[in-house]
């Protein structure tokens, strides 16, 4: 039914005065604060929710008890005040309304001077180093054994719809849509919830040895992320985004930056404290200290900080926002509220955590919100038997996606509002849309590079592409089209197939890859999933850059087919491979493969040996088995249809392996050893100095080999930056049997440019880049010197490659602007030496797409 502007105004008015269901009572009185008095005809009510009363004279009141909803007490001439009702909350509550002071503060005579911060002598720090100096006492890893249940419900909707929006455009035309949207609770802003996530886990911990382990329970999605294949990847980066907050660390990660804790190691040199009140927080008597950073623009909180008034110095409440001038992106308000409870040991625990974020990337595009509500419940200390801390860290328990309704019911600790409880009539609405299958389909295609061949009803077995790589061109072939796709685990959940057909137009060749493979584990939708137990047999033909191995995405990407330097020189590969993967679930990757490559020169590249009586090869053939391990402990990953994407960094990694090429097996001609590690670490600086990530990478080629089997560096041919490879170096530009590579970037976050008057609205952020190579090339493989003229193994090396100085390791470095219009990044890059080759460039300019908050 067509509701109008002023009937969508009474239905909202009416939110405040209908009663919903209701279980167990809460019942109370709210007093005057100062003088203990009952506060009469005060309201209660449950914001967004359709839930209030109202006291009676003498200040008592009577309401359902809504676990996980927001109870907010108010009434005129005083400050309102909001529970998080759980099952910890008493059924009688005694409420204390503090009087507004505001009609006080107008007529109070301030001092014109402004009383300049200090930390000397200021009890606020004073109080603030004891609470600092009392942390280990609420650390919950001092017990010898721990148990506890997480619940966690995260929502994200439109936010901020106007009334007038309700009577036009969509809203006008699909009633539906405004059943949808309702009040939130936490920022009283009509809201339209598109996807609602809820997670249950048991955490487990043992002290000595060392083990953690948390164990999924349940987990339920349901939304608009349903209509997307990968929709799965909204809720985990949303995860990972707006992260737990524990202010009991000294750095908290969230926003994918590091803030630094109201209460961390540094935190009396980073902020201001301020001592502004003792109330009751609940029946706890509390000292209020607020608290700000001192540069409002580095990645910090303000807010306020309830500590319990006695000698134990404990955290009882904790409320933290962000400055109005922040330079984190695309936020337009942030609240993040914390409770913490006394358990029967007499430890103050965290039990509530609740995360506000408004969001809004620009003021023409509508503003959404995510709301993430955390509860801890269940805490026991007792030892833990062996068996449950056996396995890795994280272990899904079997149905866990698969729960009914009742045992949500049961275990729901925040409950659903109408709207979430709707969810699927939502969805259903949105598929009967006309033209909905149209509109889904280029969505599809453009957020998720691939074209599905089902439904929701019947899913996809097939999908088409990537589309990105349709169209490209390189210096082989020009113009290069190509048709790729895969089958899912709609088709069948262990079996997978992939592959691609390519035409280059310029010498009019056809090229293909074909991958079959076999999961030992079955998969929801594609093999890449963790942990991955697959065995895989490839075949393929196809043209390449030497290089083109060391890029993080497709290499026929178009928009990464546009290169830098002036490209002469290609390889075609005939490839014939079979590799077996397995993952633990401690994150050990087991690699090994046997493969069969032969690999033609093509444009401006020869295979000729030293020995002057032989003629050019036409091609080379080897044969080699590769074993390789890769370590990266509390990695966490997101699986797109292409290819599984690591996203958070913080997590180490590090890999090793061993090539070994057996000639005169499958037609190879080299026997060789080539092994290779690599090692990545990100460190944070203190004080909101930002990130420096440090990649290290060394190999040596053991036995003597023609040039194609050398070392070759990690160049980056194109216009778009990349941390792992060298901006400036050529194709093949130097050829070595043995190698370290340091590359070092630091993201500064703003530090420097946030403290420039004109340039801190720009909210700029500074990144530094410092890359070097060290090589050599044996005796054995120098086809320069004259003991080799006449080998029959090594070839004349091609135009343009050259042999390092051992003594000289390339250098170069980058300056660059991040968080340009909140999305690009320009880097300028310098190359310090070997300046007099031929074929070296000086400088140039880099840019990739690098949106982040």
């Amino acid at each position: 039914m067509h509701l109008s502007l002023k009937r969508a105004y009474l239905l909202l008015l009416l939110l405040f005065l209908v009663c919903g269901r209701v279980g167990a009572q809460l019942v109370g009185e709210v007093l005057d604060a100062t003088d203990g008095g009952p506060v009469p005809y005060a309201s209660v009510v449950y914001k967004g929710n359709n839930v209030a009363t109202k006291c009676d004279g003498n200040g008592a009141f009577s309401i359902g008890r809504h676990n996980g909803w927001r109870l907010t007490f108010s009434s005129v001439g005083y400050q309102s005040q909001v529970i998080n009702i759980g099952p910890d909350t008493p059924k009688k509550m005694t409420i204390r309304l503090k009087p507004d002071s505001r009609k006080l503060e107008e007529v109070t005579v301030k001092s014109k001077r402004k009383t300049r911060y200090s930390r000397k002598d200021n009890p606020a720090v004073e109080l603030m180093r004891k609470v600092i100096a009392a942390k280990k006492k609420a650390d919950i890893k001092q017990h010898d054994y721990y148990k506890y249940t997480n619940y966690q419900k995260i929502m994200l909707g439109l936010n901020d719809i106007s009334m007038e929006a309700l009577s036009k455009g969509l809203f006008k035309k699909y009633p539906w849509l405004v059943d949808q949207v309702e009040v939130s609770q936490y920022n009283d802003k009509l809201v339209l919830p598109l996807t609602v996530d809820e997670t249950l886990t048991e955490h487990l911990y043992r002290k000595d040895p060392k083990k953690e382990k948390t164990v999924v329970l349940g987990q339920k999605a349901s939304g608009v992320n349903d209509l997307f294949q990968t929709g799965g990847i909204l809720t985990t980066v949303m995860r990972d985004v707006f992260s737990d907050v524990d202010i009991y660390d000294d750095y908290i990660l969230l926003l994918r930056h590091k803030f630094s804790s109201p209460i961390g190691r540094d935190a009396i040199q980073f902020y201001r404290f301020y001592i502004t009140d003792t109330l009751f927080v609940g029946p706890d008597h509390c000292i209020q200290v607020d608290f700000v950073p001192n540069n409002q623009q580095d990645f910090g909180f303000r807010g306020q900080i309830f500590i319990l008034n006695d000698s134990s110095y404990q955290v009882k409440r904790c409320e933290l926002s962000l400055p109005k001038s922040t330079d984190v992106n695309w936020v337009e308000g942030f609240q993040c509220m914390q409770e913490f409870s006394r358990q029967d040991d007499g430890q103050w625990l965290l039990t509530v955590d609740d995360m506000i974020v408004e969001l809004m990337v620009t003021d023409f595009i509508t503003r959404a919100l995510v709301t993430r509500t955390t509860r801890m419940t269940d805490f026991s200390f007792d030892p833990l038997p062996k068996s449950r801390l056996k396995g890795g860290e994280l272990e899904v328990a079997r149905g866990a996606s698969s729960r009914s309704d009742s045992f949500w019911e049961e275990h729901r600790q925040v409950e659903f509002t109408k709207s979430e409880r709707g969810m699927g009539n939502f969805l259903t609405h949105i598929e009967q849309l006309k033209g909905y299958k149209y509109a889904i389909f280029v969505l599809k295609a453009l957020f998720e590079n691939y074209l599905e061949t089902g439904t929701r009803e019947k899913p996809s077995k097939f999908d088409v592409g990537p589309i990105n790589t349709v169209i490209s061109q390189n210096f082989y072939d020009g113009l290069r089209l190509r048709a790729s796709g895969q089958t899912t685990a709609n088709l069948h959940p262990h079996l997978f197939a992939r592959g691609y057909y390519a035409h280059g137009f310029r010498h009019n060749e056809n090229y293909y890859s074909a991958e079959l493979t076999y999961s030992f584990n079955e998969k929801d939708y594609l093999p890449q999933e963790f942990p991955q137990r697959n065995l895989t047999f490839s075949s393929k033909r196809d043209v390449a850059l030497p290089s083109d191995k060391y890029m993080a995405t497709d290499k026929d990407n178009v928009f990464s087919s546009f290169k830098v330097h002036d490209i002469d020189k290609m390889l075609m590969f005939n490839t014939q491979q079979l590799q077996f993967e397995y993952e633990t679930p401690q994150h050990l990757r087991l690699t090994t493969s046997l493969k069969t490559e032969k690999i033609e020169p093509k444009g401006n590249l020869l295979f000729q040996p030293l020995d002057a009586t032989l003629a050019p090869l036409s091609s080379l053939r080897y044969t080699e088995a590769t074993c390789a391990l890769r370590l990266a402990p509390n990695e966490k990953y997101i699986n797109t249809k292409q290819r599984r994407r690591t996203i958070n960094q913080d997590a180490w990694i590090m890999s090793l392996q061993h090539t070994m090429g057996i000639s005169h097996l499958l037609g190879g001609q080299y026997n060789y050893n080539f092994t290779e590690m690599e090692l990545f670490r990100r460190n944070w600086l203190p004080m909101s100095w930002g990130r420096i990530d440090t990649r290290l990478r060394a190999g040596v080629q053991w036995n003597q080999v023609p040039f194609p089997l050398l070392i070759m560096p990690q160049a980056n041919l194109s216009y778009i930056n990349s941390y792992t490879s060298f901006a400036m170096l050529n194709n093949m530009e130097f050829l070595n049997d043995r190698y370290a590579s340091l590359m070092l970037t630091w993201e500064m976050g703003g530090k420097l440019l946030n403290r420039i008057p004109l340039m801190r609205k720009l909210k700029w952020r500074e990144v530094l880049e410092f890359k070097t190579l060290w090589g050599g090339l044996s005796e054995k493989n120098n086809p320069f010197l004259p003991q080799n003229a006449q080998s029959s193994v090594l070839m004349h090396f091609p135009e343009g490659s050259q042999v390092m100085d051992g003594k000289r390791p390339y250098m170069e470095f980058s300056v660059g602007v991040q968080n340009i219009l909140n999305l690009l990044q320009i880097e300028y890059v310098r190359r310090l030496n070997y300046l007099d080759l031929p074929t070296a460039q000086k400088h140039g300019i880099r840019f990739v797409i690098n949106p982040t908050f």
